[in-house]
């Protein structure tokens, strides 16, 4: 039975100051704990109503009323596990970055991380602002990604100041995408979902690129920046084929 103590210390970890304190985060999901499960991330603690067959010292079976109690999903899962949070790794820069400005939804970034994962992308690299890669939201939105993906949190502008590489930034005007000649090797930065690039990132952007609108009425505000990604890395990627 799950104790008082280990309830409160586990529902904590809904919070960024407390997954800081302690160094930990929650995954939730059979699919996403076997993704972590598999990579360099260390398990403290699963807690499931179904065993894993796992070192019986790392896992904890509980009753689905007890799993109720410590998910931060509206339906729980039938498993929640507590791992380490990693060492901050170096960034590789001989490579396509994505790089993230003030994105506060965590399905965006959570969307975002597989997207990074699908085409290939190992660094991604955020501003402060934006929302933690460690969020139980993020996490469980990236499907177990997140272990194959290294989250930067950085100063971004003095990031890109001292970059050496092309910086292509996506805005709503901007050179055409589909008429762009793209390398393979740069930093796409993507904006605020709301406000999307803010003027101290856009002064240091190369290139302005843009995703252009087809429709008759011309009408639609934005993408979102999740799609506006999907579409952007695609389009990165396809130069090198």
């Amino acid at each position: 039975m799950l104790s008082k103590s280990q309830i409160k210390t586990i529902t904590s970890l809904k919070q960024k100051k407390y997954r800081l304190q302690q160094g930990l985060f929650v995954a939730e999901g059979v699919k996403t704990i076997n993704e972590l499960l598999a990579s360099q991330f260390s398990l403290l603690q699963l807690y499931t109503t179904n065993s894993f067959k796992i070192d019986a010292n790392l896992e904890t079976v509980v009753s689905e009323n007890e799993l109720k109690k410590i998910s931060f999903l509206k339906t729980p899962n039938t498993a929640l596990a507590i791992f380490k949070i990693p060492e901050p790794k170096a960034i590789n820069t001989n490579q396509l970055l994505v790089a993230l400005d003030n994105v506060r939804d965590p399905g965006n970034l959570g969307t975002i991380i597989r997207l990074c994962d699908w085409f290939g992308i190992r660094d991604l690299v955020c501003n402060i602002e934006t929302v933690d890669c460690y969020n139980p939201k993020v996490v469980q939105a990236t499907m177990g990604s997140i272990s194959r993906v290294n989250v930067s949190y950085l100063n971004l502008t003095d990031f890109l100041k001292t970059t050496h590489m092309p910086i292509f930034g996506a805005f709503m005007e901007g050179d055409n995408i589909y008429k762009s000649q793209l390398p393979n090797k740069g930093i796409l930065v993507l904006g605020n979902e709301a406000n999307g690039i803010s003027r101290e990132i856009e002064q240091v952007i190369t290139t302005k690129i843009s995703i252009p609108r087809f429709g008759q009425l011309q009408s639609t505000e934005s993408l979102n920046v999740a799609t506006a990604a999907a579409i952007l890395l695609s389009e990165f990627r396809r130069s090198e084929r």
